[in-house]
């Protein structure tokens, strides 16, 4: 859940809730603004604010503070121009259609990059060299965009599992060695949570692929990557959005993994695209020229 949606729940008092209403009236505006500045703006006494703090699950106010104008700040850039949930209305004709989808996809691949961590990049990319397994935890959709980054991850020589005959039996036959990747956009689906405790306890790593806020797949996750969090999970046109986002940060994933032994990656894929791969074209755009054959 998103922390501008979390205080919309009905669990503050009075003066608590004179606090929400200015956060949300002045956003960027109390950035400068010290606590006992907004204390007295809002007519509540300093421990109002981090009583607010605690309820919201942070250590105190600044805390909090940076969070929300973090938030706020990333819901004001790069979808200005386009609605995630109904990028495209009924009167486009089809060449519009075209050039909105493309503009959402360019727009989520922007902003799903601004919401990589380094930190997170370099341990995924760890865990999953170090893995001798890879198990894949997802649902519906999700499950079916994994199948090209399964096929890719086995160019770098990984065993890839996509768990979606018996993904409890999958999670409980892990151990230290498995490395989970588990995807669920709101981080909240039952049948997903559920195995959560089971992999921890067998002590398999996780990498989660979810939305922005705090949510319980977050808490039991070892690396962290962000699904760009426009679309709503109901009322929307389709998973345009996410799709894109959750298919860009596989390829990173991918990618990170092959960029370890470059060379050697590159060889092999190369080596055994040639054994299987007969096709010939007269484009000499995509046709492999011998001189690269000869060079490799």
């Amino acid at each position: 859940m998103m922390l501008s949606e979390k205080m919309t729940e009905n669990i503050f008092s009075t003066s608590e809730q004179a606090v929400i209403t200015y956060m949300f009236d002045q956003r960027e505006g109390m950035t400068d603004k010290t606590i006992k500045q907004i204390a007295d703006d809002t007519y509540t006494h300093p421990s109002t604010l981090i009583r607010v703090a605690k309820k919201l699950g942070f250590n105190g106010w600044i805390e909090l503070k940076d969070a929300f104008l973090n938030e706020i700040a990333y819901l004001n850039s790069h979808f200005n121009n386009v609605d995630a949930n109904f990028p495209f209305d009924q009167e486009d004709n089809l060449l519009a259609i075209a050039n909105k989808i493309a503009l959402l996809n360019q727009t989520t691949i922007q902003d799903t990059l601004s919401l990589i961590k380094h930190g997170h990049l370099q341990k995924a990319t760890s865990l999953l060299e170090q893995a001798k397994e890879i198990k894949i935890f997802a649902m519906n959709n999700n499950l079916i965009l994994c199948h090209d980054f399964k096929s890719k991850m086995t160019r770098v020589h990984k065993n890839i599992r996509i768990c979606s005959v018996d993904p409890r039996y999958e999670a409980a036959n892990s151990d230290e060695n498995t490395c989970a990747i588990v995807i669920s956009y709101s981080g909240e689906t039952d049948r997903i949570i559920s195995l959560l405790p089971i992999l921890q306890r067998r002590k398999a790593s996780i990498i989660a692929l979810t939305s922005i806020g705090e949510n319980t797949l977050t808490n039991y996750a070892d690396c962290i990557f962000r699904i760009t969090t426009r679309e709503k999970l109901i009322s929307k046109i389709d998973s345009f959005s996410s799709n894109t986002s959750i298919c860009f940060l596989l390829d990173i994933l991918y990618a990170s993994l092959f960029s370890l032994n470059y060379q050697e990656n590159l060889a092999y894929k190369i080596q055994v695209a040639r054994y299987f791969d007969h096709r010939h074209s007269t484009n000499k755009v995509i046709q492999d020229s011998d001189e690269f054959e000869e060079k490799e």
